[in-house]
């Protein structure tokens, strides 16, 4: 399984995401420009200029049509992935940290961080078909907890959010009305910040990863603890097999901690896991400082990783280790 290096960041990476087909591949990263690559060679596309800041997340629509990017510079803006033009800039009076479409494509949730006095916030806007029609308005905004909400995504339906965050605990929102439905376990529940949040397939169980230096697994409707992945860094990225029973963290300590030494020394290797069993299988060496961000192909045949570093690798797998015959 030989990577393939992906230079086209000046920045540390922020976040991957690819396209429902699994041929393209979105990457944000500190430099202000979201990019997007070829996902079978790596061959860079082109960039989606016009932030002006970090930007934190990415989504894209179920027929590759749209972008939607978050921002440190208080802004989210739609994007026409095949010319790179921008649709429609969303204005928040605080940083973008989360950005999900809904199953449709015609909402979305953006997350905002805490900033100067206000809170953070869950705000859930309507995104026109034709973007001449698209509008400020927030359909719903939800008040946030304490602490940053790092990620926000959709639940079953679209009938509930699902956040997580700075406070380390996962709630689950009625996207209707903002009522607060279910908040996890405090004794089963993350310890310290929840970093990444990410669905199943189905999305029918979703995984976090948390600085407390484990990842776990979660049903989606009941909230119940399903399993543990414990690993010796924190967790700052996560992502699951849509085709095996595998997860995927990475991590590292934090980039200010960490020290020129040798790669294995940091630990900035992505660590695979038996889902059910919740054994440690193996590791992908190779990035030059913690892994800020992971994604798998929809197809499950390949995965991405992104670092501290600027740079994204990509790995597809060879034929044995599905000990089957692609």
């Amino acid at each position: 399984m030989r990577p393939i290096l992906m230079k086209g960041h000046e920045r540390p990476l922020t976040f991957l995401k690819y396209n429902r087909d699994g041929d393209l591949l979105f990457s944000c990263a500190k430099d202000h420009t979201p990019t997007v690559w070829f996902a079978d060679n790596g061959e860079r596309l082109g960039t989606y200029r016009g932030h002006n800041g970090a930007v934190w997340s990415c989504d894209v629509s179920r027929d590759s049509m749209r972008l939607i990017t978050g921002s440190a510079d208080q802004t989210v803006k739609l994007w026409n992935v095949q010319t790179g033009a921008q649709l429609y800039t969303f204005n928040f009076g605080s940083p973008a940290r989360s950005v999900d479409f809904s199953v449709g494509d015609k909402l979305a949730v953006i997350t905002t961080d805490p900033f100067m006095e206000l809170t953070s916030a869950i705000h859930v806007k309507r995104i026109a078909r034709d973007p001449t029609e698209q509008t400020e308005e927030s359909e719903l905004v939800i008040k946030g907890p304490q602490g940053r909400i790092n990620r926000a995504v959709w639940g079953p339906l679209n009938r509930t959010i699902v956040s997580a965050g700075e406070d380390a605990v996962i709630r689950i929102w009625d996207s209707e009305t903002g009522k607060l439905l279910r908040e996890a376990d405090k004794e089963s529940g993350h310890k310290k910040t929840i970093t990444s949040l990410t669905k199943s397939a189905d999305g029918s169980h979703f995984l976090t990863g948390s600085l407390d230096k484990s990842a776990k697994l979660w049903d989606t409707r009941t909230l119940t603890l399903i399993k543990t992945y414990v690993t010796e860094r924190p967790v700052n990225a996560v992502a699951m097999s849509p085709l095996l029973d595998h997860v995927v963290l990475g991590g590292g300590q934090d980039a200010s901690a960490v020290t020129t030494t040798d790669h294995r020394a940091g630990k900035f290797e992505a660590k695979f896991f038996d889902k059910i069993l919740q054994e440690e299988i193996g590791g992908v060496k190779g990035h030059f400082g913690p892994i800020n961000a992971l994604a798998f192909n929809p197809d499950g045949k390949s995965f991405s990783s992104g670092g501290e570093d600027g740079y994204v690798r990509l790995h597809h797998f060879d034929p044995d280790y599905f000990n089957i015959k692609i």
